[in-house]
């Protein structure tokens, strides 16, 4: 019924109003005074519509004012039709609802009684459909208005170029073709449409109701996280009253899908997971569709990707994961949080010196110096010369930390807060890629200790993989340099793209929803901006 209202919205005389709007009918009929008039108006129209639209104004400069969507011919109207049914399947990509103002055209198209009505829904076709395309391609949200950790700038689109689009192919092809081709997204629609059909149904049952379950243990508690990890899909129907073999497989399972410990036991941190609503996992497909969105569609051949939630680094290529390490990201306070943004990788350095970060300088080590003036003697202090202070002589009590005139650096060791190499990609934010001595902090299922930096658990192993691309011998190659104990730059010959992302929620090459927690507490505020720009779920349940 839609695509009949918006296909012929010009029945009888305002078809003919509408061809002679656009110039459509021959001299013979009407005076080429009368034709220039109507046109002029409708061009006058277009013109005053679009103004407010750098895009749209300039594309009908451009085309010389000629309609694309408001003609009587088939293609126009197949345009129209694309459009409107694009814009009334919003929801399907966790954007807000757009039926309204889909109800809201037709209105307008079916009140059209001047030259002047047709120019002016002309322009608003146009820019309904650059609105619709550049929240598909870009996002909705500006990272950098709901968190100043999310610096993340998102890619440009030319909405001049959707409007040629639209006029020059095939519509609903062009239309299908704006979804963001990334296989993660197209997962993520999956597997929100699969949630939704499960809110839909009443969710996952009642909860769990324990604060810790494990093999052999019987009960109401075990029946019901028996029955929510069956609903989920990781245990196949049993009638099993007792924690298991089965029942500690699903929950293995279930731990690593969420990132947990996966030791079988449902203790607090899993009878959490396992206890979250359909709605909540719902909001996080949804957030992450609009982060997938934020990141450009070339993310490059060869990539690394660290996702802050899931505490890793991997290396890319070709859609594949060919290395990954565990991570260290930022601990969870207003200054130390890690960034989110995409930058590339030029260089790395074997043996690095750490020099100290002025914030470090004057909140940490400085309150200590004025105790002591030894203190953190395996730094050393130098002055703007670059020459090494005599801390005996020094006097750290009459500086603050405005005025402290040295800088500090921490020369190559095993003992270096950078470990033994670390992997640059020079942004603004001083944040890098390094190995550490505290390999401990790699056992943990939550971590987040770092000062901004992500910390690898295998550092050489990633040295290794970046190398091999210019190297015979990377290992080697690797360990020549660093037996020196020389601090020494390796450029790589060819830059690679680094995507430090925070995404709760991922769809595996398996093609099974993966869970995270929100650590920094970003996606709340995500889904607030999302909620007060129009995205709502449906009726909500467990």
């Amino acid at each position: 019924m839609m695509r009949a209202s918006a296909g012929n919205f010009l029945p009888g005389i305002k078809a003919g109003l509408f061809a002679l709007a656009l110039g459509g009918l021959t001299a013979g009929t009407v005076s080429s005074s009368a034709q220039a008039e109507i046109s002029a108006a409708f061009r006058q129209a277009v013109a005053e519509a679009a103004s407010g639209s750098d895009a749209v104004a300039k594309f009908y400069r451009e085309n010389g004012y000629q309609a694309i969507w408001t003609g009587t011919d088939e293609a126009s109207r197949q345009r129209r039709t694309a459009l409107l049914a694009a814009l009334n399947e919003t929801n399907a990509h966790g954007l807000p609802d757009r039926t309204a103002e889909v109800s809201a055209l037709l209105q307008q198209m079916r009140g059209v009684r001047t030259t002047r009505d047709i120019g002016t829904i002309e322009a608003a076709l146009s820019q309904a459909l650059v609105d619709y395309a550049t929240d598909l391609q870009t996002g909705l949200l500006v990272p950098s208005r709901i968190d100043d950790g999310m610096v993340r700038k998102k890619h440009m689109v030319d909405g001049t170029g959707f409007l040629e689009g639209i006029r020059d192919q095939q519509p609903y092809a062009y239309m299908r073709s704006l979804v963001p081709e990334s296989p993660q997204y197209r997962g993520l629609m999956r597997e929100k449409l699969r949630l939704e059909q499960i809110l839909a149904a009443g969710g996952w049952g009642p909860g769990v109701n324990a604060k810790k379950l494990e093999p052999g243990d019987q009960g109401p508690a075990v029946i019901a996280l028996r029955n929510r990890l069956m609903a989920m899909g990781y245990l196949q129907r049993s009638a099993a009253r007792s924690y298991d073999a089965a029942l500690e497989q699903a929950v293995q399972s279930f731990q690593s899908d969420h990132g947990l410990e996966t030791d079988g036991v449902a203790g607090a941190g899993t009878i959490a997971e396992v206890n979250k609503p359909v709605s909540n996992r719902l909001k996080s497909i949804i957030i992450a569709m609009e982060r997938e969105r934020w990141l450009t569609p070339d993310r490059g051949e060869r990539h690394i990707l660290v996702n802050q939630t899931d505490f890793t680094a991997k290396i890319v290529d070709n859609g594949d994961v060919t290395f990954e390490t565990r991570s260290v990201i930022g601990k969870n306070t207003h200054d130390r949080r890690s960034p989110e943004f995409s930058d590339e990788m030029e260089h790395m350095v074997i043996n690095p010196s750490w020099y100290v970060p002025r914030s470090i300088i004057t909140k940490e080590y400085l309150p200590k110096l004025q105790s002591n003036p030894n203190a953190v003697g395996h730094i050393q202090i130098t002055d703007r010369r670059g020459r090494v202070v005599n801390r005996g002589s020094a006097d750290f009590s009459q500086y603050t930390a405005r005025n402290f005139p040295f800088s500090m650096r921490q020369p190559p060791s095993s003992r270096n807060a950078l470990g033994l190499v670390k992997f640059m990609f020079p942004n603004k934010y001083n944040i890098y890629l390094h190995d550490t001595p505290q390999k401990s902090l790699f056992a943990r299922e939550v971590r987040a200790f770092s000062h901004g930096c992500i910390r690898l658990a295998q550092p050489f192993e990633f040295a290794y993989a970046l190398l091999a691309k210019q190297s015979e011998n990377p290992k080697d190659f690797f360990h020549r340099i660093l037996s020196s104990g020389k601090e020494t730059k390796v450029a790589l010959d060819q830059k690679v793209p680094v995507h430090i992302i925070y995404r709760t929620a991922v769809v595996s090459s398996k093609g099974r929803a993966e869970f995270r927690r929100d650590v920094y507490g970003r996606d709340a505020k995500i889904w607030a901006a999302l909620e007060r720009a129009g995205v709502v779920l449906p009726g909500v349940q467990g």
